[in-house]
């Protein structure tokens, strides 16, 4: 499964590294890609992971979820 998390904040690389940091920190997660210009990260789920826990992660981080969507 993939979700898409929509995410306010990042300004640069660096910020972009420690989203990425904080979602691969999180049990169950396979993979993340993040996309500074599209505000976004991609992560790719190994086991079922809740919206909430990701947003958790985002937000300790720093950042602002504004949404997730499953694909």
């Amino acid at each position: 499964m993939k979700k898409i998390i929509s995410i306010e904040g990042m300004m640069c690389d660096h910020c972009a590294g420690t989203v990425k940091g904080a979602l691969e920190a999180v049990d169950g997660v396979k993979s993340v890609k993040v996309e500074l210009k599209k505000k976004s990260a991609t992560v790719k789920l190994a086991d079922e992971v809740s919206n909430d826990t990701l947003s958790k992660a985002v937000t300790d981080s720093g950042f602002t979820v504004t949404g997730i969507t499953e694909k």
